[in-house]
């Protein structure tokens, strides 16, 4: 198979788990390419995610690396298998890489937990509330690229629908149930959309209220991932420039810690629906 040009997060994540597998098993990438009949460069290639490697392949050279977490291979091994073009990749070349790294991650993820202090989930957003939040930015966008972002903001909400959908946490301050995006209809309307959601069975809505005072990384928005083994979980934060994307170990269970303690000061998901009608009701 030819190299790509501009690999996945999810492939190159691959990749980077692979050299870290050989490195802790200090085997040299001549090593490497001698044992599975490959030269050095495309030893080099696979752990940038620019080349794949087959999942037979994967398994040889975690057996030579002394890996013994077979949960881990299988894992990796999976990530390493064909599986086709996802329904993001009719928006390759429209929108940026990063936004559908995304939908990628959200449609292989076995969990997802997110943090939210001023906005409403995209996820969990309205196409009205949506549309607000993609005029709001600088430079202005023109309104076909507002309509291009919202297709796919729904399109990738579908990832919560269907019986295989991931359990979905979502963690919401109490400033972002009562910004008034678009007016008191529009925010009415969010408002009543997230409690119907709350409602799926795998959907936790968990409402922050003002008094439960201080928590970690107050006003970030992360996004955690969680893949079919921890080392393979991912941190997804937005920021003002694009997404960014976090998988080193010591950073995934800084942000677990983070997401822990929100949702220890957060309300259970019954007090949450009845505190976002009260808010609704002032509207």
């Amino acid at each position: 198979m030819p190299p790509r040009t501009t690999p996945t997060e999810r492939q190159k994540r691959l990749g980077s788990e692979l050299r870290k597998m050989r490195l802790a098993a200090e085997v040299t990438a001549e090593q490497a390419a001698g044992l599975l009949g490959l030269d050095r460069a495309k030893i080099s290639n696979i752990e940038t995610g620019i080349r794949t490697i087959n999942p037979d392949r994967l398994r040889t050279l975690a057996c030579n690396c002394d890996c013994s977490d077979t949960a881990y291979v299988d894992a990796l091994a999976e990530m390493a298998r064909p599986n086709g073009r996802g329904w993001w990749e009719r928006y390759r070349g429209t929108l940026s890489a990063d936004l559908l790294n995304i939908a990628e991650l959200e449609s292989y993820a076995t969990r997802m937990r997110t943090t939210h202090t001023s906005h409403v989930p995209g996820l969990l957003q309205t196409s009205t509330h949506a549309i607000e939040l993609f005029r709001a930015v600088l430079p202005p966008l023109p309104e076909q690229e507002v309509a291009l972002r919202l297709a796919y903001r729904v399109e990738r909400q579908g990832v919560l629908d269907g019986d295989d959908a991931p359990e979905y946490v979502g963690i919401v301050h109490e400033a972002a149930l009562r910004m008034q995006f678009g007016g008191p209809k529009v925010a009415r309307e969010q408002l009543d959309h997230l409690l119907m959601v709350s409602e799926r069975p795998n959907v936790q809505l968990l409402i922050i209220p003002f008094t439960a005072g201080t928590f970690p990384g107050a006003g970030q928005t992360v996004n955690y991932l969680e893949g079919p083994v921890p080392q393979l979980d991912t941190v997804q934060m937005d920021s003002s420039h694009g997404p960014e994307f976090l998988g080193d170990e010591a950073q995934l269970a800084k942000y677990r810690a983070h997401l822990d303690w929100m949702e220890r000061i957060a309300l259970a998901p019954a007090p949450s629906r009845d505190f976002i009608h009260a808010i609704a009701r002032d509207l």
